[in-house]
């Protein structure tokens, strides 16, 4: 098979991962629907702790490098430095009390 079939293949590939990749807010959201299944739709309640309004990124990063402790530590795990800095993002930009 003629390489500059397969660089061009690859060119191509990389081309729609790039085009198909979400802003970060959408990344952001995206990534935290996951947190409504405690923490209700937006981070609002009811449910667990509100996290809508508030910076928990640190918190986050603390839940993901100590020793587990609970099902937030599990969850943290779960994603990138990157993607918990995302959803942090995300959730600081939603109405709530954000008394952190």
């Amino acid at each position: 098979m003629d390489i500059s079939i397969l660089i061009r293949a690859a060119l191509a590939g990389a081309a729609l991962l790039v085009a198909a990749a979400p802003a970060n807010a959408e990344s952001g959201r995206l990534l935290a629907s996951q947190c409504a299944q405690c923490h209700g739709t937006n981070g609002a309640g009811p449910g667990f702790e509100q996290i809508a309004g508030k910076d928990i990124f640190n918190d986050l990063i603390d839940m993901k490098y100590r020793p587990i402790e609970g099902i937030m530590d599990r969850q943290a795990r779960g994603y990138t430095d990157e993607q918990l800095r995302l959803i942090s993002d995300y959730l600081s930009t939603l109405p709530g009390n954000g008394d952190n």
